[in-house]
Formats: C-alpha cells, structure tokens, sequence
C-alpha cells in the first residue's frame, strides 16, 4: 500500500451543498463561503452551475457569482461550473470558468428520471460542450452519478461505471469523477467502482465524491486514498443532499476528511481551524446543525 504524499480537496459546497436549499441563499453569503474556503487554504471549488433557474431556483445567480468572484479572483485557484448543455455552456464562457462540470450516470434509471433520456444520449448532449470547452481552453470534469447504487435500480456493476467513463473520456472529459451519490456504498462496493473506471484514465485524474447517508463516506474515502485516489469531492460542514434519496445526509464534511487525512500525514494545503469557522458562518446562515463531526469537536473544545 502506498499512500498519497497529498490530496487535492474540491469543495462542492456552494454549488452542489447549496443548490437545493429551499430558503434563497444570497449572492453575497455564497460569494464569503467562496472566500472563507479560499482563506482556509480550498484550491478547487464548484463555485455554481448554470442551469434553469426553473430546475435549480437556489443557482439562478451564477452570473452574479461569477461576477462576484472575478472582482477578486484568485489566479491559483481553479473555480469549476457545471455546465449541462449548450445554452448553460454558452451562458458561462463569459465569465471565464477555469473547469466545467458534466454529469452523466451510470444508471439508465436515474438517467432517465433526473436528465428524461438514455446514458448514451446525455453523453451525446454533453459532446458539443466537451468540445467547446476545448476550443476555449477550459477544461473539463466528467462526474459519473449513482456509481454503485441507484434509488430506482437498486445495486449497479462496476461494469457500467466502466463504460460511462470510456464514453466521456471519448468525447474530451479530462477527469472522472465516481461519485456515491445517494451514499449507500461500501468499501469493497466502491473499490469496485473505481477499479473499472482504471484502464479508461489515469488515477491521478480520477476523484472520489461520497456521500454519507448510511456514515460510510469516509470509510470510502479511506479505501480510495489507499488506492491510490488523490481527489476528493468534499462539502464544508456536510452541506447537500440528494433530492432521490430519503433521508440522504448531504456530502462528507470537508472538515472530517482533512482531519483524516492529516492524521494520516497526507498534506491538503488546507488549515482546518480556518475551514471550521467557515462551516461555522454558513451553517449559521442556514440555521441548521453543522455536518460535521469534526467540527463539533473542535468547536466543543474551544467552548471549553
């Protein structure tokens, strides 16, 4: 076994933790969570996607994000989108993303239900902004969801996790992201999953992104730094969810697997008090417990 020397961390918080929040989060609360992440030492982040606002009600401010962040962007940091289609691609490139996010599945059924088409037709969907981000040098982050569960399907063969990745590596996706996205899997289920997207892309372009709805997530994580895994898709406090799965907890806490990781003597760049005060500032926001194990811990210790 040979462990990572360092993990780069992606915080997904201000899109993905956000992004189905029912009270409206202002532009300027998301815009400090950028710059907290940014202050605790955070080098990648999802800022926000650039959907309908009829789907995604709480991202109907990209552009005002987008603006915010270019008033005071930080040249070392990469600032991701997600970008779903053409129309959400041509509405980004003005605001200079440094990475767009495409998201396929690697089960037919929440393809169907959450996209209304097939797996080979989202990635027919996402070939033209594949090759658009290209041409305009930015580059390009394929997630593939539901890898080793699905709501509607139930249990997934790393087979198809396998096959999805060839198909966006095929058509320009730099990056893979295996994504447990209504957090039922398990080590051995997850080492799976990872281990068919191998002979398609080079484990340093693939990261993992778990959730944690049955507390699994970082024993997952664990198994994948073991791999060899050396990205992770984490959310400061725990903030997210997914709407298809009940009771689903939201991404694992940032905090939580810097701490891990730190223990492990793997550097993240990342300064944990830092990232525990801005847990702190917009689980206070959103008046809602902090995610976070860690920081509870910590914060309990302070209070002492």
């Amino acid at each position: 076994m040979s462990l990572p020397s360092q993990v780069k961390i992606i915080d997904v918080g201000p899109r993905d933790g956000l992004q189905n929040e029912k009270q409206p989060v202002p532009t300027d609360v998301k815009l400090r969570l950028i710059s907290d992440l940014i202050e605790a030492g955070i080098r990648k982040l999802e800022a926000t996607s650039f959907v309908s606002p009829k789907w995604v009600p709480q991202m109907g401010d990209n552009a005002e994000v987008m603006t915010g962040i270019n008033e005071n962007r930080h040249a070392d940091v990469t600032y991701s989108v997600l970008t779903p289609n053409m129309r959400g691609f041509d509405n980004a490139i003005a605001y200079r993303p440094d990475e767009i996010v495409i998201f396929g599945s690697a089960s037919e059924a929440f393809s169907q239900k959450n996209i209304n088409c097939s797996i080979d037709e989202s990635i027919e969907r996402f070939a033209p902004v594949a090759e658009s981000a290209k041409t305009h040098g930015i580059k390009v982050r394929g997630v593939i969801s539901c890898t080793v569960g699905c709501p509607y399907e139930g249990d997934i063969h790393p087979d198809k996790v396998g096959y999805v990745t060839k198909k966006l590596v095929d058509i320009g996706a730099e990056h893979i992201g295996i994504a447990d996205t209504i957090g039922v899997g398990t080590p051995i289920k997850v080492q799976k999953a990872l281990e068919s997207a191998f002979p398609y892309i080079d484990i340093g372009e693939i990261s993992g992104h778990f959730h944690d709805t049955y507390g699994q997530a970082l024993a997952n994580t664990l198994r994948a730094v073991q791999m060899g895994v050396s990205q992770f898709d984490t959310s400061v406090a725990g903030l997210g969810g997914c709407p298809y799965a009940k009771g689903a907890t939201g991404n694992v806490a940032t905090e939580d697997v810097v701490y891990m990781l730190h223990g492990m003597g793997i550097d993240t760049g990342i300064d944990l008090d830092k990232l525990v005060d801005a847990g702190v500032r917009i689980s206070e926001f959103l008046q809602r417990d902090n995610g976070s194990r860690v920081a509870k811990a910590i914060l309990s210790k302070r209070n002492r």
